[in-house]
């Protein structure tokens, strides 16, 4: 009896006929290896796989919308529910965090309907969504048209993501100032706060944030929608390169609505500033943003331009600069010494131009990158979903709300109202979910974000101190 062995010192006896058909099987798979690489990488099979990708592609091409005002008695068109199980476009950007802490006062009590309409005394409209329809109910007037907008804004979200927006109930102003005080809110005995969405807020208010009219278009001043204008702003930043701008900084807006804007005039006689020209806004090395009443809507077009945005300190909040940093996405102005601060900026920016450079580069990426339509709508389905499933009852529609679509806004209109809404409404269903929502802060990871921006803020406010002392 013959045995295998290794290591030992015995003389193996090997059969000739079966060390040959093993040869054989290994130069088999051999072969068929490098005939398979062959052919894996011949032109034939390119061809083939990408015949194969475009064909999926044209499969899954995104669903156009129907519009169609040619109809004799309008009504808005049914719904086709899309499939909820889409994987996500990507993940949302870290601003989304925000909704959590907005919506934070009803993590425990939820919203009761009671708690709505307590707001009512507050809102412009009303807004339900049933079985992924909208109905209004319009309370006051609104100045300009910043309500027609919103509500537009609002149909074209559910043109996007038809079906995905749950049932709910809201109270929307169209107002500057945050109204919802915090302190009202405290005691034990207090009634849950009141719900209420608009554009900004402040750390003394509880208002729920959300994107301003002016991202679908504002006739009043002639600006554009935020899709159309940022491809625009783009190309005009490409244009000319920030080494050569004008050395000065620079600020277009109503100076009537605050003081401080009224003060920030005086500062045009001191060197290192010069007047506005908005149809020049991309053509000045620095570009100065100062709130008015409230918030401002200037804030996104002049981040946008490439250029270090001198940022005058503010208590107002919209949805997405909270997720800003001073020193990395803008140079912080304090509020005292406003004209001396900002030509030190000035000063600090033309003699350090590489950093200057990168400030005013990572902020317009912020925005190009970070503040698209797709992740505007992304941040409004977000945050009308975790809204809704605060509820504490079933929303039902009012016997004096109305049905709004597309169509029933759109196709009555003219001029330039027209051409906005037009040029900004959603062609097709998104082919994909929407960005995968980022988890919530815990309080101490909150706290530390907080913290590193207010002392940025201040190692910034004090260069001025420290060159003084040199």
């Amino acid at each position: 009896m013959e045995k295998l062995c290794f290591p030992c010192n015995m003389k193996l006896k090997i059969n000739p006929a079966t060390l040959y058909s093993r040869w054989m099987v290994l130069l088999s798979f051999v072969v068929l290896l490098v005939c398979s690489i062959l052919i894996i990488n011949s032109p034939l099979i390119g061809n083939i796989t990408t015949t194969l990708t475009n064909l999926a592609s044209i499969t899954q091409r995104p669903t156009t919308i129907p519009f169609n005002c040619n109809v004799a008695n309008l009504t808005c068109p049914s719904i086709n529910i899309t499939s909820h199980t889409l994987p996500p476009s990507s993940s949302c950007p870290e601003y989304f965090r925000w909704i959590h802490e907005d919506l934070r006062p009803w993590a425990e009590t939820g919203i009761t309907q009671d708690a709505i309409m307590r707001a009512k005394k507050e809102a412009s409209f009303r807004l339900i969504i049933s079985n992924g329809r909208p109905y209004f109910e319009l309370y006051r007037h609104v100045f300009q048209t910043r309500d027609v907008f919103t509500i537009w804004g609002i149909l074209q979200l559910l043109r996007r993501y038809p079906g995905r927006v749950p049932d709910l109930d809201l109270m929307f102003n169209c107002g500057d100032m945050p109204v919802i005080k915090a302190a009202n809110y405290k005691a034990v005995s207090a009634p849950i706060p009141p719900p209420l969405f608009r554009y900004c807020r402040d750390d003394a208010t509880m208002d729920i944030v959300f994107p301003d009219w002016s991202f679908w278009g504002w006739i009043e001043l002639n600006i554009k929608p935020w899709e159309a204008l940022l491809k625009e702003i783009k190309k005009e930043n490409e244009k000319l390169k920030w080494i050569d701008r004008l050395p000065y900084a620079f600020w277009k807006g109503n100076p009537n609505v605050s003081h401080k804007r009224q003060e920030l005039l005086s500062c045009q006689s001191r060197k290192g500033f010069k007047s506005s020209n908005l149809a020049k806004q991309c053509t000045h090395r620095y570009k100065i943003y100062i709130d008015g009443r409230a918030w401002s809507v200037s804030e996104k077009y002049i981040l946008a331009c490439d250029s270090p945005t001198l940022f005058v300190n503010t208590r107002f909040q919209d949805f997405f600069t909270r997720g800003l940093i001073p020193g990395h996405h803008y140079w912080p102005i304090p509020r005292n010494n406003l004209c001396r601060s900002i030509k030190f900026a000035v000063d600090w920016g033309n003699s350090h131009q590489k950093e200057a450079q990168t400030i005013g580069k990572t902020a317009s990426r912020f925005i190009q990158e970070e503040m698209s339509m797709d992740h505007v709508y992304d941040y409004m389905l977000h945050l009308l979903t975790e809204y809704s499933k605060l509820l504490t009852y079933k929303p039902v529609v009012p016997p004096r709300a109305v049905e709004y679509c597309s169509e029933s806004m759109a196709c009555g209109k003219k001029g330039l109202m027209k051409r906005f809404m037009m040029d900004s409404m959603v062609k097709s269903v998104h082919d994909k979910g929407p960005c995968a929502m980022p988890p919530p802060y815990d309080p101490g990871e909150l706290q530390e974000f907080l913290t590193m921006k207010a002392n940025s803020t201040k190692q910034i406010e004090d260069l001025p101190k420290k060159a003084l002392q040199h």
